[in-house]
C-alpha cells in the first residue's frame, strides 16, 4: 500500500513540477513525503506549520486538482506537521482547500458540514496530553487547593483569566503534571475548538536545537505560535540554556498577548529559579504562581480510598491509616506502596492487615517513628471528649473524665518513647501501676467496643498528621 502511495504520489509531483518554477517546487513540494492514502484520506509529512500555511495560501487550488486528478475526485488531504523528530511525534492538519472543493458537491449535512473546520483542526491537532489526568482522578485537598481552583477557573475562560501565566511549583511527585493535564483535557472539553499542546521543558529544548540545525526557526516559532493552551512541564530545565530561553521569551509574547493560556509547572518558585533570564522570570510572575505542598494526612489518606474505590479494593481503616502515616512525601510513593501491597497480597495469599502493610511499606520508605509530645495527646484527647486538661491530669474520677484519662495514658505509650513512670510523673504523679491498669483496660476494651476503638483510630491518626 505504502509503494502505491509513493508510486501516486511521484506522479503528482511530475505534475507540480511541470506547472511550477524550479525554484517554488524544490522550495515547497520536494521535502514532502507522502506518509498514508486509505480510505480517501491523504497524508502528506511536511516540516512545520510554516510550509502548511504558505502551500494553503498560495498553491493549494494547483495542488487540490493535481490530487484529484491522480488519487481520485473527493480525495481529502491532511498534512502530518513533524514536532519532534527523535520521537516522531506529530500533529494532523486537514487541508482547508480539498475540503473546499468537495464541499461544493455535498449537501449541507455531509461530512464537512457537520462541524466548523477550527473544531476538526483541534480535534486533529497532537495535544500530547495523558487523557487519564483529569480532574475526576485528581484529589483536591487543602495542599493543592489554590492551584486547582485556579486550574478550574483557567479550563472555564483560558486566556481571559487573571491567572495568565499559571507557574505552578511544589516538590517532585506532589501532582504538578498531573493538574496540568487535567487543566489541559477540561478545556479541550470545553472548548473543543481550543488547540492545546504539552511539552516537557527537555523536549522543547530539543525541538529548539533541531530547528536550529535544519535552518528552521521560524517555523518552530511558527508552530508554537499557533497553540491556545501552551503548557511546559519542568520550566527549571531552561536553566543556562540562553537560546531556548530566548525563543521560548517571544513565544510567550505572542501567546500572552493573543490572549492565549500559558500553564507552567516547576520544582520551586520563580523566585527560586537560577540561570532565567530577568526578562522570562518577570513574565512567570504575571500571572498567579500556585504552590502544591507535600499531601498532609487527610490528602494522603483521600488519595488512598480514591484509587482503592477506583480499583474496586476493600482495604482496612487501620491499614489506609498507617500507610498515610508512614508514606508522607508524594503521591507517587503512596500509590507505589499501594500497588505493592496489593500485588504481595495475591501473590503470597496473604490478608491485607497492618503487619503486612509494614512488611511491604519498610521495603519501600524509610518507616520512622512519630512521637507525639504528651502535652499534644492531653490537649487533643481533652478536647475530644469535652472535658478540661486539668481534670484528665488531675484527680477527677467522674465517668467522662476517666475515660479521657485512660485513652491518655494508652496514647502516650503508643505514640512516645516515655516509660512508665515518665509517663505517670506527667499524668499528676500517678503510679506504675496506674499506667499499666489503665494500658490494660483499654487493649481489653479495643476489641469488644467498636465506638471507643473508633475513638481511639481517629484520635491516633489525628495526632499522627
Amino acid at each position: 500500500m505504502q509503494q502505491d502511495t509513493n508510486i501516486l504520489w511521484n506522479q503528482c509531483r511530475q505534475l507540480l513540477a511541470d506547472n511550477l518554477t524550479p525554484s517554488a517546487y524544490r522550495t515547497w513540494f520536494a521535502p514532502i513525503v507522502p506518509i498514508d492514502f486509505q480510505n480517501g484520506v491523504l497524508v502528506l509529512q511536511v516540516k512545520s506549520q510554516f510550509v502548511v500555511d504558505y502551500i494553503e495560501e498560495n498553491y493549494i487550488n494547483l495542488l487540490s486538482k493535481v490530487i484529484f486528478r491522480v488519487f481520485g475526485k473527493g480525495t481529502r488531504l491532511e498534512y502530518r506537521v513533524l514536532i519532534d523528530s527523535a520521537s516522531g511525534a506529530g500533529s494532523i492538519i486537514p487541508s482547508a482547500g480539498t475540503k473546499n472543493e468537495i464541499a461544493k458537491d455535498e449537501k449541507p449535512n455531509g461530512i464537512f458540514g457537520a462541524a466548523p473546520s477550527d473544531v476538526r483542526a483541534a480535534a486533529a491537532f497532537d495535544t500530547q496530553l495523558n487523557t487519564t489526568y483529569t480532574f475526576d482522578s485528581f484529589v483536591a485537598g487543602e495542599p493543592n487547593k489554590l492551584a486547582r481552583v485556579a486550574g478550574l477557573e483557567i479550563a472555564k475562560q483560558p486566556g481571559f483569566t487573571a491567572f495568565n501565566p499559571l507557574f505552578i511549583y511544589g516538590g517532585s511527585g506532589v501532582g504538578k503534571t498531573h493538574l496540568a493535564n487535567a487543566i489541559g483535557n477540561q478545556v479541550r472539553l470545553l472548548h473543543p475548538d481550543k488547540k492545546v499542546l504539552y511539552v516537557s521543558a527537555n523536549t522543547f529544548k530539543v525541538q529548539y536545537q533541531s530547528a536550529c540545525r535544519d535552518n528552521c526557526v521560524p517555523d518552530f516559532l511558527s508552530f508554537y505560535q499557533q497553540v491556545d493552551l501552551l503548557i511546559v512541564d519542568d520550566i527549571q530545565y531552561f536553566a543556562g540554556l540562553q537560546g531556548t530561553q530566548d525563543t521560548f521569551f517571544h513565544i510567550f509574547n505572542y501567546l500572552q498577548q493573543s490572549h492565549k493560556q500559558l500553564i507552567l509547572t516547576s520544582d520551586r518558585s520563580p523566585l527560586q529559579l537560577r540561570d532565567i533570564e530577568d526578562r522570562l522570570l518577570t513574565r512567570f510572575k504575571w500571572g498567579l504562581s500556585a504552590e502544591i505542598t507535600r499531601p498532609d494526612f487527610n490528602l494522603r489518606k483521600d488519595i488512598l480510598l480514591n484509587k482503592t474505590h477506583r480499583d474496586g479494593i476493600t482495604m482496612p481503616d487501620d491499614v489506609l491509616n498507617f500507610i498515610a502515616n508512614n508514606v508522607r512525601d508524594n503521591v507517587r510513593d503512596l500509590e507505589g506502596v499501594l500497588a505493592s501491597l496489593l500485588a504481595y497480597s495475591t501473590l503470597t495469599d496473604r490478608d491485607i492487615n497492618v503487619e503486612l502493610a509494614e512488611q511491604v511499606v519498610s521495603r519501600i520508605v524509610e518507616i520512622k517513628p512519630h512521637v507525639v509530645p504528651m502535652a499534644d495527646i492531653v490537649g487533643t484527647v481533652s478536647e475530644h471528649y469535652n472535658v478540661t486538661e486539668k481534670s484528665i491530669i488531675g484527680q477527677a474520677r467522674n465517668k467522662e473524665v476517666m475515660i479521657a484519662r485512660h485513652v491518655a495514658i494508652y496514647l502516650c505509650t503508643l505514640l512516645t518513647e516515655h516509660s512508665f513512670s515518665e509517663i505517670g510523673k506527667y499524668m499528676g504523679n500517678r503510679t506504675h501501676a496506674t499506667m499499666l491498669h489503665s494500658v490494660n483496660l483499654i487493649k481489653s476494651q479495643l476489641p469488644i467496643d467498636p465506638v471507643l476503638r473508633h475513638q481511639v483510630t481517629q484520635l491516633q491518626a489525628k495526632l499522627q498528621r
